[in-house]
Order: structure tokens, then sequence, then C-alpha cells
């Protein structure tokens, strides 16, 4: 996220207790801790506030699709999780470009990189299932500067199968 939003490394991060909450140590004062905290004060420091919204309601949608990546996405590890990860998200980004709508945000960065181990594993069928899930993925990962040293993820552009016989 440093990289992507033109910051000069050298923070320290490391994580904390069982469930592995990262903590990024700061020069000044107690370090902050969980990856929503870390990333809007980075995204802040990086003077890219437009990355959290710009309107009220455009800044309240990207606070709850972190939330959604910290809890569901994180939080999940079955099978089921994930296909309601996926179903979820495929549902809300049928009509739109990005998480929070039109514009892109940290929302979209960090959905990405928390859905990239996912998303490598998917069959064709699978990522022809969730359409929307692999269009807006596909997007992501060509945005400048996100992908950075993850695989890229392979989308078949025409659908091998079709229901006419």
């Amino acid at each position: 996220l440093e990289r992507l939003l033109g910051l000069p490394g050298g923070n320290k991060y490391g994580v904390q207790g069982e469930r592995k909450v990262p903590v990024l140590q700061t020069n000044n004062g107690p370090g902050l801790t969980g990856l929503m905290t870390i990333a809007a004060h980075l995204v802040r420091q990086a003077r890219k506030d437009q990355l959290l919204g710009s309107t009220a309601e455009e800044k309240a949608v990207v606070q709850q699709w972190l939330e959604y990546r910290v809890t569901r996405v994180n939080g999940g590890s079955s099978k089921e999780d994930t296909r309601t990860v996926l179903k979820d998200l495929n549902m809300h980004l049928e009509d739109k470009v990005y998480l929070a709508g039109n514009i892109f945000t940290l929302a979209d960065i960090l959905m990405y990189y928390g859905l990239h181990h996912i998303m490598v594993d998917l069959t064709v069928q699978e990522k022809e299932k969730y359409l929307n899930v692999s269009r807006w993925f596909n997007h992501i990962q060509h945005y400048p500067g996100v992908r950075q040293h993850l695989s890229d993820v392979v989308f078949i552009k025409n659908r091998l199968y079709t229901n006419a016989h």
C-alpha cells in the first residue's frame, strides 16, 4: 500500500495476537493497530484523501466495505464463507464499476488484496459464475500500481460454454 500511495518505505509493521492483527509502529506515539486504521492513516499521510471517498455517503460506503473486508473476507475461512463473500460482491457490483460506485477507493485496493488468493484458485466456471466480481477484479488488478508483486489472475474473454446445443 505504501508503494501504491507513493510513500517512502521504512515503516515498521508487525502482527499482534492469535488473529494476527496488523500493527504499524509509528515514530511518535503509540503504534496503530488494525488494517482499516493503518490503511486510512497511510492514505491521509500520502494526502490522497479522495481514496476514502469525497461525500459523506461515499465515505460511509468505503468504511462499510473496509469493515466487510476485515470481518468477512479476513474472518472467513470455509468454502461456504468464500462463496457467501463472492455472492455478496457479485450482487453489489452488478451495476457498479467500483465498490463505492463510480470512484476508485481504498475499499477496492484492500478488497483486491484480500481476494487475490481466492481468485487465483477459482476455476474458469467459477469465475464465470461470479462474472461481476471477475470483471471488477480484472479491472482493479490492471489499475496502475495496484498488483505489484502479486500474480496476474487470468480471465478468459470469450465464454467457453453456451446453453444452446
